[in-house]
């Protein structure tokens, strides 16, 4: 039955984390009793999960293709962040809505474009490594970026940035990875649940976030969405057009293309609650990025799969 439950959640994330944030916008009192200060230790939890699926086979992608990590992760750190500034630029986003999109722009790659990959029958591999090296440079780019981006707008405290990044990210993915190393058999036991469990954890952060700003979003959310859209869309299709200029294999640019446009906005929502505190907007962005990435990686993994499934019968 738990099973059953776990699968369900797992293959309709999407879908409830849409249903969260509807609840969360239209009856706040649903998720508002639940603080803004619960965020970071919830994505510590999805940071702890991520370490219990690491494998050392993980890290030998870096090794043995750093070609194609190099590509995928100068894409990550240069489109994402620079067409967040421009786009914060062309729409005239104030000081607190800018911040919240910069700092989704930098953030590393979502786990969630792991799984994205996989049903795009992209180079999961690569998917996999570009996400690890991404997520270990994030205590460094993370913090410069957003000072580069933003610091004529706002304060921006690299240096804090970088312990917060360092405690909510890096630690409790080795936590995770030392767990698995010290307690295989009940890592195996828990790894069916976690893709459910890692669902569930960011449709709260969503919930959260959503209730907390919903009378803001009731009367200002159409351009937020359009700009988080916007975004997203791009780092899409550039980080696949990137690909193909450098002509490499489609499932290769399916990868970079996901890898790239699925952001961890979860860790922007917790950056912007804890040091953009006197900008509450700012955690609204890596919110709304949250519930319409997952929409649009699911359909950018089908229409994905659908070429890789008809250059595959061209090839028979």
């Amino acid at each position: 039955m738990l099973n059953k439950i776990c699968n369900f959640i797992s293959k309709y994330m999407a879908g409830i984390v849409i249903v969260v944030a509807a609840m969360a916008l239209l009856l706040p009192a649903s998720f508002n009793w639940i603080s803004t200060s619960w965020i970071t230790p919830l994505l510590g939890l999805v940071m702890f999960g991520m370490g219990l699926t690491l494998d050392p086979h993980d890290f030998k992608v870096v090794f043995t293709r750093p070609k194609d990590i190099i590509i995928g992760s100068l894409a990550q750190f240069i489109i994402m962040p620079l067409t967040a500034f421009l786009l914060s630029r062309v729409f005239g986003l104030s000081d607190e809505l800018a911040i919240g999109v910069i700092l989704v722009g930098c953030c590393p790659g979502g786990t969630a474009s792991n799984v994205m990959t996989y049903l795009a029958k992209g180079d999961l591999a690569l998917s996999v490594g570009m996400t690890t090296v991404s997520t270990v440079l994030a205590p460094f780019l993370t913090p410069l970026l957003t000072l580069l981006y933003a610091g004529e707008r706002v304060h921006v405290n690299a240096l804090g940035m970088f312990l917060s990044i360092i405690e909510v990210v890096i630690l409790p993915i080795i936590l995770g990875f030392v767990f698995k190393k010290l307690f295989p058999r009940q890592t195996q036991r828990l790894s069916a649940y976690l893709p459910a469990f890692s669902s569930v954890m960011i449709a709260l952060i969503v919930g959260i976030i959503v209730s907390a700003n919903a009378p803001k979003l009731l009367t200002g959310g159409l351009l937020i969405v359009l700009v988080v859209v916007l975004h997203n869309i791009c780092g899409l299709s550039m980080g696949y057009l990137v690909g193909r200029a450098l002509r490499l294999s489609h499932k290769k640019c399916s990868a970079i293309s996901i890898e790239v446009g699925m952001q961890n906005s979860g860790l922007a929502s917790s950056l912007a609650t804890v040091h953009f505190a006197m900008y509450p907007m700012a955690t609204v962005p890596g919110a709304v990025f949250s519930v319409w990435h997952n929409v649009s990686g699911a359909v950018v993994a089908k229409i994905y799969a659908k070429q890789q499934e008809k250059k595959e019968k061209a090839e028979q």
